[in-house]
């Protein structure tokens, strides 16, 4: 069990019954009463953001959130296939659990993830990667410095921004967090 004095940003607690990661937070103290901490909580399965208030001294529940490394296999359908390296068991998540992320996970590579009661909730990316650009409006000569940008699709089938010199077959490293364009590799 955690203490109202364990909150931290990124701390991982258990409220009702579900796994949320702690986003932001406020400690207030006002005149005779106890303090208390206002907190912005992410939920793990589903991504929804709530705020709670805890009072000073309260117990908070501590989830059964293990971090394992892993190999992405495939994807089939709905469903994202992946192997734990010290069993070589498959787990199979839907594509849905991990959003956005999906489309920087590449078949062979190996991840650590989170898995809560079983089932995989999230997958740690790193802070950006390096994919080939698939599809793409050919480039112009002379438009290097215009500033001007055109859509890309890379080949896990994310749509950014890119400057007009990049062509089809080109590899561009682009950030996990913003999915923004970084640069050419």
């Amino acid at each position: 069990m955690y203490t109202t004095s364990d909150i931290r940003k990124g701390l991982k607690i258990e409220f009702k019954g579900e796994p949320y990661e702690i986003i932001d937070f406020l400690h207030a103290k006002y005149g005779r009463g106890g303090a208390h901490i206002w907190t912005k909580l992410k939920n793990l399965l589903n991504g929804s953001v709530i705020e709670y208030t805890f009072r000073s001294g309260e117990k908070i529940g501590r989830p059964d959130i293990v971090t394992k490394e892993v190999q992405y296999l495939y994807r089939e359908r709905d469903e994202l296939v992946f192997m734990d390296l010290e069993t070589y068991e498959q787990m199979y998540v839907p594509a849905s659990t991990l959003d956005k992320k999906v489309y920087f996970l590449k078949e062979g590579e190996t991840h650590k993830v989170l898995i809560y009661n079983g089932q995989i909730i999230d997958v740690n990316l790193p802070a950006a990667v390096v994919l080939e650009v698939i599809e793409t409006e050919p480039g112009v000569k002379g438009d290097t410095v215009s500033g001007a940008t055109k859509p890309a699709t890379l080949e896990g089938g994310l749509t950014v921004n890119v400057p007009l010199f990049i062509n089809t077959g080109d590899k561009v490293k682009v950030d996990t967090r913003t999915f923004e364009y970084l640069g050419r590799e």
